[in-house]
């Protein structure tokens, strides 16, 4: 996507063929910063503290972890002790794991003085075929919205709800559940996103209002608890999200607040959506809510927020008594049942083991 009249990627490989460049997203939206990583330990300092999030951006920048770590050790342990370093960084997002199975998959058969630049150029197929995917998924679920378009006045405008960020920061481009929105625009369809705020660490406030605004998408910031009352007002024809994991039964894991969502869509009869690219099926695991492990992270996400303030200096403030403990799950689990369907690359899935089957026979 374009930041003014600029392209960028997520993600890329530096000049230099070795270091990689990212949108440093803690900044966002109030500044945007590029940051250097050149070294596996500031990959996983990138991933871990959210420099870089969403589970198919994740994955790619892993590839490119293990990368750096060929061209200084290609032997099997390193690559065995690197797949642990980084994999231990998010543990619920899934395209992490498929990254580096992949990555170790593929170079562990070749000589140790072929694996670096193997790595990088498997790393740099795997960020380029996330695109592919995400476009595909955004032509897929353009589909949906036509047909919502279809059924009603002409000029007529589709609304649509998002939670969290499933946009194109949180991918290499295009997004997951902004992929479909950015082809509406583009082919004339009169299109309105509610963005989530979504708290913690406030994502769509931050990052899917940024790229609406960058991209000329009419859009609304509302409270995470307003959904719901949208939905019983008529004013939401769909919902659309994205998801870290998946599983092989269709059950969704996803930013927290996510659950609610379907469930108050499942209340209105509103569909309800979920954007992935096959990457982020997790076909070893069938219950979601017994399987998943879902991350808990540090307190102070919910306890302090960043914002700017009047004097234009980005700052970060306390909401909550400092003798007050904050929890913080980070994810939860929405059960296929309330998966209207899962939009991938290949289609529109039913969110069921039999669905997702069927769109991809060669997994089941």
């Amino acid at each position: 996507m374009n930041v003014g009249d600029r392209h960028y990627r997520t993600i890329w490989l530096s000049d230099d063929g070795r270091s990689v460049e990212i949108i440093d997203q803690r900044w966002l939206p109030h500044e945007f910063r590029i940051e250097k990583l050149v070294t596996v330990a500031g990959i996983a300092t990138a991933i871990r503290d959210m420099w870089v999030r969403g589970a198919p951006l994740i994955g790619v920048t892993a590839a490119y972890g293990v990368a750096m770590q060929m061209t200084d050790d290609a032997s099997d342990e390193a690559l065995d002790t690197v797949w642990e370093v980084l994999h231990d960084t998010r543990p619920t997002a899934i395209n992490l794991r498929w990254a580096l199975d992949e990555m170790r998959r593929f170079l562990r058969p070749l000589p140790l003085g072929e694996r670096a630049a193997a790595a990088y150029r498997r790393a740099n197929e795997i960020a380029d075929e996330d695109v592919g995917l995400n476009r595909a998924i955004g032509e897929n679920g353009l589909a949906i919205i036509k047909d919502i378009a279809a059924r009603k006045q002409p000029g007529e405008t589709v609304n649509i709800l998002t939670h969290c960020n499933a946009g194109w920061l949180a991918t290499v481009d295009y997004g997951t559940a902004t992929s479909p929105i950015y082809l509406a625009v583009e082919a004339g369809i009169p299109v309105h996103v509610y963005v989530d705020e979504t708290r913690p660490r406030n994502q769509g406030a931050q990052l899917t209002a940024w790229e609406m605004a960058g991209h000329g998408v009419p859009h609304t910031l509302i409270v995470d608890n307003a959904g719901g009352h949208l939905m019983q007002r008529g004013a939401i024809d769909m919902v659309i999200v994205g998801t870290d994991r998946t599983t092989a039964d269709g059950d969704v894991c996803n930013k927290i607040g996510t659950y609610l969502k379907a469930l108050a869509a499942a209340d209105n009869d509103v569909p309800f959506y979920v954007a992935l690219p096959s990457p982020t099926i997790d076909w070893t695991v069938g219950d979601g809510l017994a399987e998943i492990p879902i991350e808990e992270r540090s307190g102070d996400e919910v306890s302090l927020v960043w914002g700017k303030t009047a004097s234009g200096e980005i700052a970060q403030v306390r909401v909550s008594p400092e003798a007050t403990p904050a929890a913080n799950p980070a994810f939860d689990v929405t059960p296929a049942r309330l998966v209207t369907g899962l939009i991938t690359e290949r289609g529109v899935a039913k969110a069921s083991r039999e669905g997702l089957k069927a769109m991809f026979p060669e997994r089941g």
